[in-house]
């Protein structure tokens, strides 16, 4: 029979989800922070990254739909406009294009998915429609790897401007003022998630749902590293980085 955790202690287990699962251990993050990644893998990086964050306002509106409490709804609210913006050519979703664009991608072909991977395609619709069908409690669980992000953007912003002359300060500018808004974020998730998760069988079930979320990640990059570093195969359709 499992114990019902108190809430440090769930926030401890949570915690430990990131120390073992979360994407900034994986090799191709070590490539891209370390320098070691040609142009064209950043460029794939960028716009099969793009397609998630494309789909966090999609996910995070279907998660405000879903959610009874008021004051759910207006705290996560923010973080539509924190990605959509207030107006066009506002918002993080604005920026990453920006970042594209920066390395040479073509903005109208990044905003219509050309040449993403099919596990990219495939990962992003599994979270939507986790976030769609999942418990309500599950599904506020999944979004708490913001509590390992700010890390990983300090590495990435750091690494890549010491190792890389076609990225600056103003591409990355996507990355300024994500620490804050995830740390505004997880205050809201987590608690939350500490306060009604009731139950040995909820606690088990948002830990669960931040082990999904992280292997969702893990799972993109994997996707990454087979196509544009070891073995090399891209699949049919994806993007083919120019030859140096």
């Amino acid at each position: 029979m499992i114990a019902l955790l108190s809430s440090e202690e769930l926030e401890q287990r949570l915690r430990a989800v990131g120390e073992q699962r979360y994407h900034d251990k994986h090799p191709f993050h070590a490539r891209l922070h370390g320098g070691q990644c040609t142009k064209g893998e950043v460029q794939a990086w960028a716009l099969n990254r793009f397609v998630y964050q494309a789909h966090i306002p999609v996910k995070d509106a279907y998660l405000i739909a879903r959610a009874g409490d008021p004051a759910l709804r207006r705290a996560w609210r923010q973080r539509l406009i924190d990605h959509d913006g207030q107006a066009d050519g506002e918002g993080g979703i604005e920026r990453w294009l920006r970042l594209c664009e920066s390395l040479g991608l073509a903005r109208a072909d990044v905003q219509a998915h050309r040449g993403v991977l099919p596990a990219t395609r495939f990962a992003v619709e599994a979270y939507v429609n986790f976030v769609r069908e999942r418990p309500l409690l599950e599904t506020v669980a999944s979004s708490l790897t913001e509590l390992f992000s700010p890390k990983i953007i300090q590495n990435r912003v750091a690494g890549m401007l010491a190792h890389y002359d076609f990225v600056s300060p103003e591409s990355l500018a996507y990355f300024t003022a994500r620490p804050e808004q995830a740390r505004r974020d997880v205050e809201t998730a987590l608690a939350y998630v500490k306060e009604h998760a009731r139950t040995p069988a909820e606690q088990q079930a948002v830990i669960a749902a931040l082990e999904f979320k992280c292997d969702l990640l893990w799972a993109m990059l994997d996707a990454l590293h087979h196509a544009y570093v070891e073995p090399g195969h891209i699949p049919p359709g994806a993007f083919v980085p120019a030859r140096a």
